[in-house]
C-alpha cells in the first residue's frame, strides 16, 4: 500500500498591525476557508462538494476509479479495468436509490458493544472527515478518513486505497480511553452478477458455517431480519439452515442463487483451544454471465460474511448482487486501554 504522508494544516495569518503616530488600529486577516480540493485534491484525487454531501473519485493511471462519499464513508463505485479495450472497465459494486437514498456499494461497520445508546444501540462510527491523502504518480492513490466517539476515547482511521488491479478498504481503532471495549466490525461489499442463476464464489469448502445475519448498517440494501427470511415463506429461518446450527462446508463452488444468509468461520467454543482452524483467508468469486472474477480478502478479521438475496433481488432492480465481506460478527474484538487493533478487505483481480 502507499505509505501515508503527513499532513500539516496551514496556519492561519498572523493578525496585521498598523500604527500611525496620532492613532493606533489593529486589523485582523483571516485566510479564506479552504475547500476539500484546495487541501487535499493532487493527482488522481479529486473531490465535490454539493452542500453538506461531498465525494471524491480516485483514479490511476489504467482509467481504474472508485468513488467515495465523505460523510458516511460509503463506496458507492468501483470500476476496474477489466478488458484491453479502451473502454473495458465493468462496475463491481450493486447500488439501489430510492428516493435520492443510496444503499449498498462498499461500507464499513464498526460498533462499540460496551457502549450502548438511550435506544439501547451500540455506538456505531457513521461521521467521516478527510485527515489526509497520499499518491504515488497514478498508481496508487489513498483517501484517510477519521472518525471518534463522544468521549473522544476511540479514535478511528478509516484508509480506502486504489491500485490499477485492486482496491482495499482498512480500519484502525485506537483505544485512547481508561476501560476495555468490545467491538463489532464488518466491512460488507454489495458485489454485482450479470444473472442469477450464473453466480457463485469458491475458495471456502471445508470452513465451518453457520446461518446468522449481517451486522446492522445504514447502507445494507437487506436488513438483518429480512436476510434471514426463508425465500420460500417470507418468515424466519428455513428448512435448510437454521441460525446457531453448525455445518461444514463440503462444496467446492457456493452456488448463490439461492437466499443464504451465512457467517463462515470457526465456531466460538473452538477458538477457546489452543489450535483450531480458521475461515480461509480469501475466496473468488465466479459471474459466468460476465466471466469475471474478483477475489475478497481478509485481514486481522476473524470471519466471512456472504449473503444472496435469492429471489428477493428482484426488488431491487434487475442485476443479481451478493453482500459479503470479513467481519467480527460471532466474537467481539477485546480492546483494553492504549491497544490498537487494525482490520482490513483487499478486492483484486487478474482478468486482464
Amino acid at each position: 500500500m502507499a505509505s501515508l504522508l503527513s499532513f500539516h494544516l496551514l496556519k492561519l495569518t498572523s493578525p496585521i498591525k498598523a500604527s500611525s503616530s496620532s492613532t493606533v488600529t489593529t486589523t485582523t486577516t483571516q485566510s479564506p476557508p479552504q475547500s476539500l480540493e484546495q487541501k487535499f485534491g493532487r493527482k488522481g484525487i479529486k473531490f465535490t462538494e454539493n452542500g453538506d454531501m461531498s465525494s471524491v473519485e480516485l483514479t490511476v493511471r489504467n482509467g481504474s476509479s472508485l468513488n467515495l462519499r465523505i460523510p458516511d464513508g460509503l463506496i458507492t463505485s468501483y470500476r476496474p479495468k477489466v478488458y484491453w479495450k479502451d473502454d473495458g472497465y465493468e462496475e463491481v459494486l450493486h447500488t439501489v436509490n430510492n428516493g435520492g437514498l443510496v444503499k449498498g456499494g462498499l461500507g464499513l461497520v464498526l460498533n462499540n458493544e460496551s457502549k450502548l445508546g438511550i435506544n439501547g444501540s451500540p455506538w456505531s462510527a457513521s461521521e467521516w472527515v478527510v485527515k489526509d491523502t497520499d499518491s504515488d504518480s497514478f498508481d496508487a492513490v489513498q483517501v484517510e478518513l477519521s472518525c471518534t466517539n463522544g468521549d473522544n476515547s476511540l479514535d478511528i482511521t478509516y484508509i480506502i486505497s486504489l491500485y490499477p488491479l485492486s482496491m482495499a478498504t482498512a480500519v484502525v481503532v485506537q483505544n485512547n480511553g481508561k476501560k476495555p471495549v468490545k467491538l463489532k466490525s464488518a466491512i460488507l461489499s454489495h458485489l454485482k452478477f450479470k444473472t442469477q442463476k450464473g453466480s457463485a464464489i469458491q475458495g471456502l469448502r471445508g470452513c465451518s458455517y453457520c446461518a446468522h445475519p449481517p451486522l446492522s448498517s445504514g447502507f445494507s440494501i437487506m436488513s438483518p431480519s429480512e436476510a434471514m427470511m426463508s425465500e420460500s415463506t417470507g418468515w424466519f429461518g428455513s428448512s435448510e439452515e437454521n441460525k446457531g446450527s453448525w455445518k461444514v462446508e463440503d462444496d467446492m463452488y457456493i452456488m448463490l442463487r439461492s437466499k443464504i444468509s451465512r457467517v463462515y468461520a470457526a465456531p466460538p467454543e473452538e477458538r477457546l483451544k489452543r489450535i483450531y482452524n480458521t475461515a480461509p483467508s480469501k475466496f473468488e468469486t465466479i459471474d459466468r454471465g460476465s466471466k469475471l472474477g474478483f477475489r475478497v480478502i481478509r485481514m486481522g478479521y476473524e470471519d466471512f460474511y456472504l449473503g444472496s438475496p435469492g429471489s428477493f433481488s428482484e426488488k431491487y432492480g434487475t442485476d443479481y448482487f451478493i453482500c459479503t465481506g470479513p467481519a467480527s460478527t460471532l466474537v467481539p474484538v477485546d480492546l483494553n486501554p492504549g491497544e490498537e487493533w487494525r482490520g482490513a478487505q483487499v478486492i483484486e483481480h487478474d482478468n486482464l
